[in-house]
């Protein structure tokens, strides 16, 4: 299949998909009562890092790098839903100086689901330049690159942090997400909240913190309904205030533990409804020198 015949198959495939979120999810205000669904949109043309200037100008906002720029300012932002104090020290200052830390990782795919796992990076990740999946394990053996980057406001509100983690033997983008902490309608305390630029709209997941009794944390995005955590798909033509969103059935956990060594070890598992997909392994050091 030649490249132009898959761009052709792949805006037909993100129309489909957009109509069908149209169809069959719900109009939200993206600005008033679905707020929480706010955030950068992808250009239909391919995501790879254009959205994130295009975010920041939408705010009048910076785009703040730094050799120890965190996903979130602050790990204690996940209080009242974690108790903070019961998690490694070492996990929260991952999440606090993620740019001064380097990712390892290790993919394996459910039998069942590598043929589709083919098909996605085929007629989506490599025309976007996002969620191209690990399909090969030589692919993830020589680890990733990170940039990490906060878009702060005028006022200097911290609007999110900016995570692109591309594969250093081919320089695939693997993910490139907008992280950040947000409470839900409803909700007793904060999620960690990662939006993923698609063409038009995004794809929102939001992970409900959780410390283990070995000082370990979980992030997950269970079953349930429309507002609570969990992944959804938003349509958001032209950045526009009004959208569609709709809930989807991918779920995932982070399961991060620390070592004796300061090292940080975590087991990324996706599942589609009840049926496991992929699971990545992580294995997160800081960098010597912090840089």
């Amino acid at each position: 299949m030649t490249m132009r015949r898959v761009e052709l198959r792949g805006s037909l495939v993100d129309r489909v998909t957009q109509r069908w979120v149209i169809a069959t999810g719900r109009r939200v205000d993206l600005v008033g009562g679905q707020g929480w669904l706010d955030g950068p949109v992808g250009d239909p043309g391919g995501i790879g890092d254009r959205w994130v200037e295009a975010h920041a100008a939408r705010h009048r906002a910076d785009v703040v790098e730094g050799p120890e720029q965190g996903l979130l300012p602050r790990f204690a932002a996940l209080t009242p839903s974690l108790d903070v104090a019961a998690v490694s020290p070492h996990i929260a200052a991952f999440y606090e100086t993620t740019a001064a830390w380097s990712v390892d990782v290790s993919s394996r795919w459910a039998r069942w689901a590598e043929p589709g796992g083919r098909l996605i990076n085929a007629v989506f990740a490599r025309r976007l330049r996002q969620l191209s999946l690990p399909l090969d394990p030589l692919d993830v053996a020589q680890g990733m690159d990170s940039r990490v980057a906060a878009i702060v406001a005028p006022d200097g509100d911290h609007l999110g942090t900016v995570w692109q983690r591309t594969l250093r033997a081919t320089g695939a983008t693997v993910f490139g997400g907008f992280y950040g902490a947000c409470t839900l309608p409803g909700a007793a305390g904060p999620s960690v909240r990662v939006v993923f630029p698609l063409p038009n709209g995004s794809l929102t997941v939001f992970l409900r913190p959780e410390a283990t009794p070995d000082s370990g944390l979980v992030l997950s995005s269970k079953r349930g309904r429309f507002g609570e955590d969990g992944a959804y798909l938003v349509v958001r033509p032209g950045a526009a205030d009004q959208g569609w969103a709709r809930r989807v059935p991918l779920h995932e956990r982070f399961a991060l533990s620390a070592g004796r060594d300061g090292s940080v070890r975590c087991d990324h598992r996706l599942d589609l409804g009840p049926l496991e997909l992929l699971r990545l392994r992580y294995r997160l050091r800081r960098h010597p020198t912090g840089d």
